[in-house]
């Protein structure tokens, strides 16, 4: 319903109804992100060749939610996100004060999405947050490479 609604609003205008929607869920996911996430799921990727791997603690408000396969999907991408860009901090509000770092670089939520580079990760994550009704929050990752 909500694509159909946007179709109408943009007059069948399908770059313009895109955008409604994407705006949707940004403001859903802002209402949404002072509620607790207390359930989730642990992802891991490992790369080809195993010399590189990630893992990454997804959490949400209930099980029910962290069994879809939707979180699932989101998961694995921010486990492989982490291999291949090897940020330092979860958000910006992470990095320590004095600290002169560029957050696209050091922030996972700030970076550029690898499969989408035209949006973030957390445009990744607030529009599942839409599409899964629930707040959704990048608890924690670690990233592990032979020789590092």
């Amino acid at each position: 319903m909500d694509c159909k609604t946007a179709l109408e609003q943009a007059d069948g205008n399908l770059e313009e109804a895109q955008g409604i929607l994407k705006e949707k869920g940004v403001a859903s996911a802002a209402k949404k992100a002072s509620r607790d996430t207390n359930e989730g799921l642990v992802e891991s990727y490992i790369h080809g060749g195993g010399r590189v791997g990630a893992i990454v603690e997804l959490n949400c408000e209930t099980d029910f939610v962290a069994r879809t396969d939707a979180m699932k999907t989101l998961a694995h991408s921010l486990a492989m996100q982490v291999a291949a860009m090897s940020p330092a901090y979860v958000d910006k509000a992470d990095i320590p004060e004095g600290e002169d770092l560029d957050p696209r670089e050091v922030c996972l939520l700030q970076q550029s999405f690898i499969r989408e580079p035209d949006q973030t990760v957390q445009d990744l994550v607030s529009a599942a947050v839409g599409l899964l009704g629930e707040n959704i929050r990048v608890r924690r990752f670690s990233r592990f490479a032979l020789g590092e």
